[in-house]
C-alpha cells in the first residue's frame, strides 16, 4: 500500500501525538482515521480511500504498518447489505472485500464508526475524564451540562456496525456537533480537518477534566476506613513480596501467568476508602478496560495491617470463591454458541493497604492490564463524584468478552515461545555465562532477573536484553542471606513470582594446597556453595508456595569431578554444588522442581573470572601466554573446540525448556568433551 500521502501521513502524527499522552486514552485503546483520495493503480482513476488504525494497534506508536486502507464506496455500500445487530460479525469479514490494495492491517470492529461518520477525520479514544461522563448514571443530561449542544449523547451500544449507524444519524441531527459520549465506554471527535479534530478531541478530554474537577464531591470514594491506611513504602513492599508467591498461584491456577505489581497513590487511595468494595464489585466498563482486567477484580477484605498469614489464609478462601462465581457468570450468559470459557482466575487482585497485582501472558500485558485497572480507578472517582458508577451490565460484558471476533483476535495470536510466561534470577549475569543466559532465556520467551555484585553492569544488561518488560538488574552478594533474599523479592516484585533460577555467580583464585589461605577457601566457598545454597532455599520457598513447579539450576564445573592441577578451594566448592543439586533434586521432586547442574570447561571469552586475573593464574600453571589460553583449553579435549558462553547456555535452555521435562538430578557436561571429566 502507498501511504505517502499527506492525509495518512498527518493521521499517522495526530495518531502518535493523541496516544503519547495517557491523559487522552490508555495504551492500544481507540482508533483514528482520515480519508483521502488516490489513484487506483489498476483503473487510473481517483478513488475516495479510509485509513484507518489496524486491530490491536496503538496509537502512541503507530506507524505505516498499523493502518488498515478502504475504499469508502465499499464500506459505505455494506449499509444497504447490513442484516442486523443479531449479525455484527458477518460485517467484519465482509471488511476484507473493502480492501485497497493489500489493506494493510486487520480493519478493526469500529472500521464502520469511522467510515459511516460524515467527516473526513474522526478520533474515538478512551480518556478517563470521557469514560467518567460516560459510565454516569445520568450520563446523558451530565453530556449535555458539560458541553451545551456542541456534543451528543449515544446510547450504549457494543461496537459494531449498528454503533457505526447511530453515530452516524446522530451526527446527522446534529450538525452542529464536534464529537459524542459513547455511553459507557469512551468519546468520539471529528473535523473536517487533521488538526480540527484532534483539536476537538483534546476540548473534549479537557472540558470534561475541569467540569469533574470544579463539580466533583470532595471524597468520592467515601471517608477512610480505619485500618484501611496505606501502610509505609518499605512495609507494603515488603508485605506486597511475601504475598506475591501465593498471589501468582491464585492468578494462574488455569494457566501460568507473569504480574506486575502497583503501590500508586491512586490504587491506595481507593483501597484505603470505604465505598472501594461496593466499586469493586460493580467491576470496570469500557471495553478495553475489561478484557484486559477481567470483569472484576479480586479484593481481600482485610486491612494492610493483617497479618501475611491472615492475609494468605483469606486470599486462598477468596480464590475459590472468585472462581465459583466467574463460573456462574460464564453459564449465565454463555449458549451454544459461545467460545469456551478462557479461565476462571482474576487477573487484578487487590490488597488493601499494600497495593495491585495485575497479570496476564507477559510484562507487557500484566503491565498493562494494571494501568488499565488505575484508568478504571480514575473513571470511579469521576463518576461517583459527579454522579454514581453505573458500568454496562454484566450481560453486555459477556458479549464483548465472549465475542467471536475476540476469539478470533486471540486465535492470530502468534505461538509462545517455549519458555513464555516464565521468570528467571540469573546470579552473576552482567557478563560472561551469565549474561549469555540471561540472553537465551529472553530470547526463548522468559522474564529475567539478572543478579550481580554490580548494580550498573547489571541493569547495563538488562536494557541491552530488552528493558523492564523484559529483563531487570538487581544488585547481590549472594553470600549475604539478606541480599539475596532482596533479590529474590526484587524479581517478584517486578515479575509477580519465580519459576527459574540458575545458579551462577562465582569467582576463583587459582592457587595450589600450600598457597591457599583460609580467606581464600572460606570467600570461594562463601560466594558458591554458601551463596548457591542460600539462593536456591530463597527460590525453593517461592516454588513451592506457587505451586507450578519450577527449575533450579547450577552451573558447576568439570573440575567438580576433574582433579586439575594448583586449584583446591575451587575444585573443592564445585563438588560441593554438584553434590547439593543431588540433594535437592531428591528433595524437591515431590513439589514439581527439578534440579540439575552443567559442568563447562573453561570458559575465557567474556568471562569475568578470567578477566579478573584467574586467567592468568591458569595460563602461568599451563606454561601458556593468557591470550592462548582459549585455545589451549580446546586443543585438550576430544573435539578440539572452545567452549563459549552461549555453549553453556544453550544447556540450560535444554534443561529448562519443553523436551526435558522428566529430568532431574542430572549433570550436562559442556566441555567439548574432556575424558578425565566424564561422569561416573
Amino acid at each position: 500500500m502507498n501511504v505517502s500521502t499527506g492525509t495518512a501521513q498527518e493521521l499517522i502524527a495526530r495518531s502518535n501525538r493523541l496516544g503519547a499522552d495517557p491523559k487522552n486514552t490508555n495504551y492500544a485503546g481507540g482508533n483514528t482515521s482520515a480519508k483521502g483520495r488516490l489513484t487506483d493503480p489498476v483503473t487510473g482513476e481517483d478513488v475516495d480511500l479510509l485509513w484507518v488504525k489496524g486491530s490491536g494497534g496503538d496509537l502512541g506508536t503507530l506507524t505505516e504498518a498499523g493502518l488498515a486502507v478502504l475504499r469508502l464506496d465499499r464500506l459505505q455500500a455494506l449499509v444497504g447489505v447490513y442484516p442486523g445487530v443479531d449479525r455484527e460479525d458477518e460485517m467484519v469479514a465482509a471488511f476484507d472485500y473493502c480492501l485497497h490494495g493489500k489493506g494493510g492491517a486487520a480493519p478493526s470492529i469500529d472500521t464502520a464508526m469511522h467510515a459511516l461518520v460524515d467527516a473526513p477525520h474522526v478520533d474515538h479514544l478512551h480518556p478517563d475524564s470521557g469514560i467518567a461522563i460516560a459510565t454516569a448514571a445520568d450520563g446523558e443530561e451530565l453530556t449535555r451540562a458539560v458541553y451545551g449542544d456542541q456534543v451528543v449523547w449515544v446510547p450504549w451500544r457494543r461496537p459494531g456496525f449498528q454503533l457505526g449507524l447511530d453515530i452516524a444519524a446522530i451526527q446527522a441531527a446534529n450538525p452542529q456537533a464536534v464529537g459524542c459520549v459513547l455511553g459507557g465506554h469512551g468519546i468520539t471527535a471529528w473535523g473536517d480537518t487533521s488538526e480540527e479534530a484532534e483539536r476537538h478531541s483534546l476540548w473534549m478530554i479537557d472540558t470534561a477534566a475541569e467540569y469533574i474537577a470544579e463539580n466533583s464531591a470532595p471524597e468520592p470514594f467515601g471517608s477512610v476506613l480505619d485500618g484501611f491506611e496505606q501502610l509505609g513504602a518499605a512495609a507494603r513492599r515488603a508485605k506486597a513480596a511475601a504475598l506475591a508467591a501465593t498471589v501468582r498461584s491464585i492468578a494462574s491456577q488455569d494457566r501460568p501467568q507473569v504480574g506486575h505489581f502497583t503501590d500508586s497513590d491512586e490504587v491506595l487511595d481507593f483501597l484505603s476508602r470505604s465505598e472501594h468494595a461496593r466499586l469493586a464489585a460493580l467491576g470496570t466498563s469500557c471495553p478495553d478496560h475489561f478484557l484486559r482486567t477481567k470483569v472484576k477484580p479480586l479484593l481481600l477484605d482485610l486491612p494492610g495491617t493483617a497479618s501475611v498469614e491472615q492475609s494468605i489464609a483469606r486470599l486462598r478462601e477468596l480464590h475459590t470463591a472468585y472462581r465459583a462465581d466467574y463460573q456462574a457468570y460464564y453459564e449465565r450468559h454463555a449458549d451454544e454458541s459461545s467460545p469456551a470459557i478462557r479461565g476462571a482466575d482474576p487477573l487484578i487482585v487487590l490488597v488493601p493497604g499494600v497495593g495491585m497485582f495485575s497479570f496476564g501472558k507477559d510484562k507487557q500485558t500484566a503491565r498493562v492490564a494494571g494501568e488499565f485497572y488505575v484508568n478504571a480507578i480514575n473513571v470511579m472517582r469521576g463518576a461517583e463524584g459527579l454522579s454514581t458508577y453505573a458500568p454496562i451490565d454484566e450481560s453486555e460484558k459477556f458479549r464483548i468478552e465472549y465475542w467471536a471476533l475476540e476469539e478470533a483476535k486471540l486465535a492470530r495470536m502468534p505461538k509462545p515461545k517455549a519458555l513464555a510466561s516464565r521468570i528467571a534470577l540469573v546470579t552473576g549475569a552482567a557478563s560472561g555465562i551469565g549474561k549469555a543466559i540471561a540472553h537465551r532465556l529472553a530470547a526463548e520467551g522468559a522474564v529475567v532477573a539478572i543478579a550481580d555484585l554490580d548494580l550498573a553492569k547489571a541493569q547495563a544488561a538488562a536494557a541491552e536484553i530488552g528493558g523492564p518488560d523484559v529483563a531487570i538488574g538487581v544488585q547481590a552478594d549472594v553470600s549475604e542471606e539478606a541480599a539475596v533474599q532482596a533479590a529474590v523479592d526484587a524479581t517478584l516484585l517486578a515479575f509477580g513470582g519465580l519459576d527459574l533460577v540458575v545458579n551462577n555467580a562465582g569467582l576463583s583464585l587459582s592457587r595450589s594446597l600450600l598457597e591457599t589461605t583460609a580467606a581464600d577457601w572460606d570467600l570461594q566457598h562463601a560466594v558458591m556453595a554458601k551463596g548457591s545454597f542460600l539462593v536456591a532455599r530463597a527460590a525453593a520457598k517461592v516454588l513451592i508456595e506457587q505451586g507450578l513447579g519450577g527449575d533450579i539450576v547450577y552451573i558447576s564445573s568439570k573440575n567438580s569431578v576433574f582433579a586439575g592441577p594448583s586449584n583446591i578451594a575451587y575444585s573443592a566448592v564445585k563438588a560441593d554444588q554438584a553434590h547439593q543439586v543431588r540433594l535437592l533434586a531428591a528433595e524437591l521432586g515431590e513439589y514439581g522442581v527439578r534440579v540439575n547442574g552443567i559442568n563447562p570447561d573453561g570458559v575465557v571469552q567474556g568471562s569475568g573470572i578470567f578477566a579478573g586475573g584467574w586467567g592468568a593464574n591458569r595460563a602461568a600453571v599451563y606454561g601458556v601466554a593468557e591470550e592462548d589460553l582459549g585455545a589451549f583449553y580446546a586443543q585438550r579435549t576430544l573435539l578440539k573446540r572452545e567452549v563459549l558462553p552461549e555453549h553453556v547456555a544453550n544447556a540450560v535452555f535444554a534443561l529448562v525448556g519443553p523436551d526435558l521435562t522428566h529430568t532431574t538430578g542430572l549433570h550436562v557436561p559442556v566441555d567439548a568433551g574432556v575424558a578425565a571429566a566424564f561422569l561416573r
